[in-house]
């Protein structure tokens, strides 16, 4: 199976562009690992790989084309963007046939049929079809089929979407919805996993999959629907159906084999007697220890990019204090505009327009250097004003004394007045550095696969989001410690505090 993490750092690295498959040797694929079973997920035995039934039609199809598959992770609802500026050829993760889908993507021949189910709790006698769900709170996946229609019933029903299906269940189960509406697959695996839930018997709707292509990219296309329609031929397309239990009446109209099912469905009792195994604290411990080297892994991208990133506000900060402070007025109300700017638009939309916005106007940058940039030019928008308010703090008649001294303006500046404003604005930079690595979290919409999005892609296979969530917890909180001692010191090290008794510091 495909390592999740190589192939996401070595995107990091390399901006393909739309070198023909043959050249490169691979079929670049995108989804979402946090989407959980069955269509991708990291293994619950083996958390360094991904599985599911979709990884096994990427792999199947790519194998038809004589390439090798290279899955490419982002978030669900960042796919389509993605496809079109060109981080990889396909999409290949539950993305349903639709009218406006159509209008941004190439779609192959469908390549699995399902419907709606409805999950309500056990005890649950007020809900049996869907004139039923009206007035009620439903759950669903946002941007998906099942909130549509839901958003379209006729009894005002509140919806609730969700960005990731473990959550949704979860919810039901805490008795802060009335049910769950979502695809057949998604209710098999996580409908049935709480013995305080229940899958109901009637269907809604008719759910077709397609396989996206960038607009215009017909060549692909063909060969995609050819590889399709060698797998179901030869029957290995049904074979990956069974074993995850995804074999039902609606696939078996559609592709005309109304033959028994055969095949025992494995990878859906694994599935779960991986929760059952785990159900216990030790067993449960056991496997958290699996999951440290991927946190790990999450952690140090995580880092680095916060240190790099901060590393560049913190220069920018103090260019466009210096600017604003003593540049000439028309310059300084340009960084007093840009400022403003940055601090008065969130952080997620300024990284949408860098990495997703730039390449319509020909700018194209990786995911890494897209969120250096910007979390740079945000916190740097921050950064600006503590530093402002730390020259400010510095007495004028000192500028005054070292003018009078024979230094010029920029000389007294950075020998007088900057070393001492440094000494004011440690704390809060300090304070800037730990917000920005929290903040870096973020980054997951841009295809980085950094600490929160181990943590999601985790807690989604192993439906647990409780332990997981500690872990990363501490993890973040060990990686802010160092910079807080560093703080302390250097408060200590460049302040009055250095000359009082160690009792009263």
């Amino acid at each position: 199976m495909t390592n999740v993490f190589p192939v996401v750092l070595l995107g990091f690295l390399s901006v393909l562009s739309s070198q023909s498959l043959a050249t490169a040797g691979t079929l670049r694929w995108g989804g979402d690992a946090s989407g959980g079973a069955p269509y991708l997920l990291l293994d619950p035995k083996n958390p360094e790989k991904i599985i599911g039934f979709e990884v096994e039609i990427a792999e199947a199809i790519a194998r038809e084309l004589g390439l090798q598959a290279q899955f490419y992770q982002n978030q669900w609802d960042k796919l389509i963007p993605g496809l079109k500026r060109k981080n990889y050829d396909i999409v290949i993760n539950g993305i349903e046939i639709t009218e406006e889908r159509k209008a941004e993507v190439e779609f192959s021949k469908p390549y699995f049929y399902t419907y709606e189910q409805l999950t309500v709790k056990k005890n649950t006698d007020t809900i049996h079809e869907w004139a039923d769900l009206a007035g009620k709170r439903v759950g669903s996946l946002k941007d998906s089929f099942a909130e549509r229609m839901l958003k379209e019933h006729p009894g005002k029903v509140h919806v609730a979407g969700y960005e990731e299906q473990t959550t949704i269940y979860a919810d039901l189960g805490y008795d802060r919805l009335d049910a769950v509406l979502l695809d057949q697959p998604i209710a098999l695996y996580y409908g049935s996993l709480d013995p305080n839930l229940k899958n109901l018997d009637t269907h809604f709707g008719h759910v077709s999959y397609g396989i996206c292509v960038r607009k215009g990219d017909f060549e692909l296309l063909r060969q995609i629907n050819d590889a399709l329609t060698k797998l179901l031929a030869s029957g290995e397309l049904r074979a990956i159906y069974e074993r995850w239990g995804l074999w039902n009446e609606e696939l078996a109209t559609r592709f005309h084999d109304p033959a028994p099912s055969h095949l025992i469905p494995s990878e859906l009792n694994a599935y779960r007697e991986s929760f059952q195994h785990h159900s216990d604290f030790q067993s449960r411990v056991e496997h958290y220890k699996t999951y440290v080297p991927l946190l790990a892994k999450g952690a140090i991208v995580t880092l680095q990019l916060s240190s790099v990133a901060m590393f560049f506000a913190v220069l920018l900060g103090l260019l466009l204090a210096l600017v604003r402070l003593y540049a000439p007025r028309a310059i300084a109300a340009c960084a007093f505009g840009f400022v403003e700017l940055v601090r008065g638009t969130p952080l997620l939309i300024q990284l949408f327009l860098i990495y997703y916005g730039l390449p319509n106007v020909g700018i194209k940058l990786d995911p890494f250097t897209a969120a250096i940039i910007g979390l740079a030019l945000n916190y740097g928008a921050y950064e600006s004003e503590i530093y402002r308010a730390g020259i400010l703090a510095i007495p004028h008649s000192q500028l005054e004394t070292a003018l009078a001294l024979g230094l010029n303006r920029w000389q007294a500046l950075f020998h007088i007045i900057i070393p001492q404003a440094i000494r004011i604005v440690v704390p809060p930079m300090t304070n800037d550095f730990i917000s920005l690595l929290k903040d870096s979290s973020l980054v997951s919409v841009i295809t980085l696969v950094e600490l929160t999005r181990v943590y999601g892609q985790l807690a989604a296979a192993s439906y647990d989001y409780f332990g997981v969530g500690i872990l990363t917890a501490i993890l973040y909180f060990v990686m802010g410690v160092p910079f807080v001692r560093l703080s302390r010191w250097i408060e200590r090290r460049f302040s009055f505090e250095s000359y009082l008794p160690r009792t009263i510091r």
